[in-house]
C-alpha cells in the first residue's frame, strides 16, 4: 500500500513490512489478514517489502503517515529491518509518522535504544485499547515512553473503555487518579500499593506525558462485532471533559435500529435480511454494512487531531 489511504486519520501508509501474529481479541478478525490472503500471500509469514520501504524519502509534500497499518511496527523482526526503517524516518523529517502498536513493551526497549540516534519530536506513539482490559495493560507503559504524541485507537472497539485517568486535564496536566501502577526494576508495569509513586498521574509529572489524541471505531469485515453506540459516547464524553482530541473512524458494519430507520427514511436501501443484535432496552443493532452505517455519532462527524498537527499536515 502506498501514499492514497482510506484511513481518514492518516494521509498515508508506510509498510515497510507485512504480515503479523494475533495478541488480543482486537486481532480476531484483522483487517489486515484478510487483505494480505485476497492477494494470496500469508499472513504468518512476516515479509520485508523491497518496493515500499523507502517510500518515504520520495514523497516530498508532508504526510501524516500510519506506519506498518498491515503489521505492526514492533512485531519481532531482524533488527536491521527497524534499525533502516527508523533511518528512513530520520531522512524524511518532513512528515509526520503515527506507529500503532500492541506490543508496547517491544516499542519501550526499541525507543529506549534509537532516542538519541534521531529526532522523534515528529514520531507519535500509540497503542491499541479494545477493552478496558488491554488498556490498562498497554497505556501505562505507552506513557512512560518519550513521543511527540502519545495515542490510543479504541478500535475496534469491543466493550466499554474509560480512559480518564490517562488523557489530559483542563491544564495539560494529567488527571490526578489514584490508579496505583509504577515501573518495576525488571521493565514491567503492574498494580502497587497505594502509597507507591504512580507514574500516570500528577504526583510524578515529570515521567508523565498524558494521552493527546483519542480514535475510536468499530469493527468492519468478516465476523465484525457491534460496538454499542453508549461506549462511543462515553469515550466522546470523557475526551470532551478533559480536552483531548477526539477522532470517530466509523461505525464499523453494524448500526442502531434508529439510524436504520433515518436510512430507509431518506430512501437509502441496504441489503436485506441484515443479521439484528438486541440491546438492552428493547433497542438493536442491525448489520447493514460498513458502506452504509457512516461516521456520524448522535449527528455530527469527529475529526479532532492534536494541537501539534493543525500547524503542519
Amino acid at each position: 500500500m502506498g501514499i492514497k489511504t482510506g484511513i481518514q486519520w492518516a494521509t498515508a501508509t508506510w509498510n515497510p513490512w507485512m504480515g503479523c501474529t494475533k495478541v488480543s481479541p482486537a486481532c480476531d478478525n484483522c483487517y489486515a489478514e484478510s487483505w494480505m490472503k485476497r492477494w494470496g500471500r500469508d499472513f504468518n509469514n512476516i515479509s520485508h517489502s523491497k518496493s515500499t520501504f523507502w517510500d518515504p524519502e520520495k514523497w516530498k509534500e508532508p504526510q501524516r503517515i500510519f506506519v506498518c497499518s498491515l503489521s505492526d511496527f514492533f512485531h519481532p523482526v531482524p533488527d536491521d529491518w527497524r534499525y533502516e526503517a527508523f533511518e528512513v524516518m530520520s531522512r524524511a523529517p518532513q512528515h509526520t509518522y503515527m506507529i500503532l502498536t500492541k506490543r508496547p513493551a517491544i516499542m519501550s526497549r526499541w525507543m529506549g535504544k534509537i532516542s538519541r540516534l534521531m529526532r522523534t519530536n515528529n514520531i507519535w506513539l500509540g497503542v491499541t485499547a479494545e477493552n478496558q482490559e488491554q488498556a490498562d495493560k498497554r497505556i501505562p507503559l505507552l506513557l512512560q515512553i518519550p513521543a511527540a504524541v502519545h495515542f490510543v485507537s479504541v478500535e475496534p472497539m469491543l466493550g466499554p473503555v474509560d480512559l480518564s485517568r490517562y488523557l489530559a486535564g483542563p491544564n495539560g496536566n494529567a488527571i490526578k487518579c489514584g490508579c496505583g501502577w509504577r515501573e518495576s526494576e525488571s521493565g514491567i508495569v503492574g498494580a502497587t500499593p497505594e502509597h507507591e509513586v504512580c507514574l500516570v498521574c500528577t504526583q510524578n509529572p515529570q515521567r508523565f506525558q498524558p494521552v493527546r489524541w483519542v480514535i475510536c471505531g468499530g469493527e468492519s469485515g468478516p465476523g465484525a462485532r457491534p460496538m454499542h453506540p453508549d461506549w462511543a459516547r462515553s469515550l466522546r464524553d470523557q475526551c470532551a471533559v478533559a480536552r483531548v482530541p477526539f477522532f470517530f473512524k466509523q461505525w464499523g458494519e453494524w448500526t442502531t435500529d434508529f439510524h436504520a430507520g433515518e436510512l430507509l427514511g431518506a430512501g437509502i436501501k441496504y441489503p436485506a435480511g441484515c443479521a439484528v443484535h438486541h440491546l438492552p432496552a428493547g433497542r438493536s443493532m442491525w448489520r447493514v454494512g460498513k458502506d452504509f452505517t457512516g461516521r456520524l455519532l448522535d449527528g455530527r462527524e469527529h475529526n479532532e487531531l492534536p494541537e501539534v498537527m493543525r500547524h503542519g499536515v
